[in-house]
């Protein structure tokens, strides 16, 4: 079985095993590693991308459920060399601190944005819960959004 994506714009097909899962597909054969791996059971957020707009967690998703769907990783947040606004207020508010789950917060707080280009502290609590931060930077985190929000 022949499985065909586009990730980032591009189209990519595969006869890998159908259940492979996404993550491992996107790291592995793709060669983009910003997606990490973090709990391998969907609780953790470090491995969230876009499948057609919405954000879903790679580590649990296999590639035959999502053939024909176009992908985006956090290589794919930006314009070329334009960083999207939010990539810009994360810099700016320097959010990360180790780093590790900054690709998955970033994937949320996109569709976020995309769905709600004004969200209030609730919505962006409702919306970036269980993407997990063990270095706490979930205040920074809140203050790019509104930033980005603001400046997008």
């Amino acid at each position: 079985m022949t499985i065909s994506l586009k990730i980032n714009g591009k189209a990519v097909s595969t006869d890998k095993d159908p259940e492979t899962p996404l993550l491992w597909f996107i790291r592995d054969e793709v060669n983009l590693v910003g997606t990490k791996f973090g709990c391998g059971i969907a609780q953790c957020g470090a491995c969230t991308v876009h499948v057609d707009g919405v954000p879903i967690r790679s580590c649990i998703t296999a590639i035959e459920d999502i053939d024909g769907s176009d992908v985006t990783t956090i290589e794919g947040l930006a314009s070329g060399d334009k960083l999207h606004a939010l990539q810009k207020a994360w810099v700016e508010l320097d959010v990360p601190q180790c780093g590790y789950c900054q690709a998955g917060q970033l994937m949320s707080a996109a569709a976020l944005l995309a769905e709600n280009p004004r969200p209030t502290d609730e919505d962006i609590d409702v919306a970036m819960n269980g993407n997990l931060c063990r270095c706490g930077t979930y205040p920074r985190i809140r203050a790019a959004i509104h930033k980005a929000a603001k400046e997008g």
